[in-house]
């Protein structure tokens, strides 16, 4: 790992201006970045894995990583993975802390970003190519010799991944590196044990000094606390919680990109009638021909009942719903009279719990072991609740999103046709 020491040596030697410009790039880079985001290259690792939360800085360690390697090597090839299409052109190209923004215009070559292909150029024939996971096979083919994958925790399969690593033969030792906040993927568990990797774990705290105050403030307000937080704030890879009615695996195992035709959907609210206590449960859930269910979106909000019954209300004309289902114990027949106030034809149904959470949960659970349900997506906050689910009565065990997901659930067993009361 070069030091800074070790640059500014070279570059009091150097008389051209593009190599001057290069150096002051990494000389500006080294004097900021933090021990951690200094990546320690040796020949015994293979892979360096940074496993951090929110904030830590993963994003812009991972673009002077890759300008580093073009800066220094003339005719590199590096290849960029990014979850999405989105997240490739708005984090890591062109976001504050993506690649674009580090880069001073005068190292790019005359072709510099081009935003069509997703390829970058440098002035020293070194290229970046981008690509976004959910195209994986795009990769085949390529020949690169350093490679930076962002938010590999949120890739929906291994095939982008696996073809990276096949397209890393140029070069005599070259190099992938991982920056994700974790989940925990059998893919990111997998790669913790291997002897090839490096793990690095940073939390969101350790960038305190660069992160706006309102964003830590919401940070510890969210999630300080919470198991969420222990993933998203401190970079934890979480496991099952013992007694848990939901299991990780059996949600990762059925994961799907795109939903079938479904015969019925269902918009359900778990409803919290306040703006300042619990968060509305609201769960986007049908049923296809094949008896299977599928989670379609969690729209959870802390909000007032004005605004999370408007936001029912769109989700039920997004997702062409059957009908609205809310529980009714908080509430009684307020749901009804602000639906009816915005909108008349939208069909509702209300349903009223006279048995314990647990006890309602079980047969959604047992939907899961069978492999009965699939979630199109990922929904962090969702599984993160229901891996955690014991049913136990205690207060900081939020379940809003559990129970909306059960209330789904459940009333898409029914035919649809009869009017029924869950118990």
């Amino acid at each position: 790992m070069k030091v800074l020491e070790d640059y500014w040596q070279e570059y009091e030697k150097l008389s051209s201006p593009l190599s001057k410009i290069t150096f002051q790039t990494l000389l500006q880079w080294y004097s900021k970045a933090r021990a951690k985001q200094k990546i320690n290259f040796q020949d015994k690792y293979n892979i360096h894995l940074f496993v951090c939360g929110r904030g830590f800085g993963k994003t812009q360690l991972g673009s002077m990583a890759v300008i580093e390697h073009c800066l220094m090597n003339s005719n590199a090839t590096c290849g960029v993975v990014a979850p999405t299409h989105q997240d490739l052109r708005k984090v890591v190209f062109n976001g504050d802390s993506g690649i674009i923004n580090q880069i001073h215009p005068e190292l790019l070559s005359a072709e510099g970003y081009n935003k069509s292909y997703n390829e970058i150029t440098f002035y020293n024939g070194s290229k970046i190519l981008g690509f976004p996971a959910e195209s994986g096979d795009r990769i085949r083919g390529s020949n690169l010799s350093f490679a930076w994958c962002d938010e590999l925790g949120s890739f929906r399969d291994t095939v982008a991944f696996d073809n990276l690593l096949l397209a890393l033969r140029q070069g005599k030792n070259p190099k992938c590196i991982i920056t994700t906040t974790p989940r925990p993927t059998q893919l990111i568990k997998s790669l913790v044990e291997r002897s090839d990797v490096e793990v690095i774990r940073g939390s969101t705290y350790e960038n305190i000094d660069n992160l706006a105050k309102s964003s830590v403030e919401m940070f510890r307000e969210t999630l300080e606390g919470t198991r969420l937080g222990r993933q998203e704030l401190y970079g934890e890879i979480l496991e099952d919680t013992e007694g848990a009615l939901f299991k990780y695996s059996q949600i990762e195992e059925n994961r799907i990109k795109v939903a079938p035709n479904l015969q019925r959907v269902v918009v359900a609210i778990d409803p919290a009638m306040t703006s300042t206590g619990d968060e509305t449960g609201i769960v986007v859930a049908g049923r296809g021909s094949d008896n299977r269910f599928y989670i379609l979106q969690d729209a959870t909000m802390r909000s007032s009942p004005d605004q999370w019954i408007e936001k029912a209300i769109s989700l039920y004309h997004t997702h062409n719903a059957d009908r609205i289902i809310a529980e009714v114990n908080n509430g009684g027949d307020l749901i009804e009279r602000l639906l009816r106030t915005r909108d008349v034809n939208v069909p509702y149904k209300s349903v009223r719990a006279t048995r314990g959470k647990v006890t309602r949960a079980e047969p959604v659970s047992s939907f899961y072991e069978r492999g009965m349900v699939s979630h199109v997506g990922i929904f962090k906050e969702l599984e993160s609740q229901m891996c955690s689910f014991t049913g136990n009565n205690v207060k900081s065990q939020h379940d809003d999103r559990v129970d909306a997901l059960v209330w789904a659930i459940t009333s898409l067993q029914s035919s649809g046709q009869a009017v029924y009361r869950i118990t």
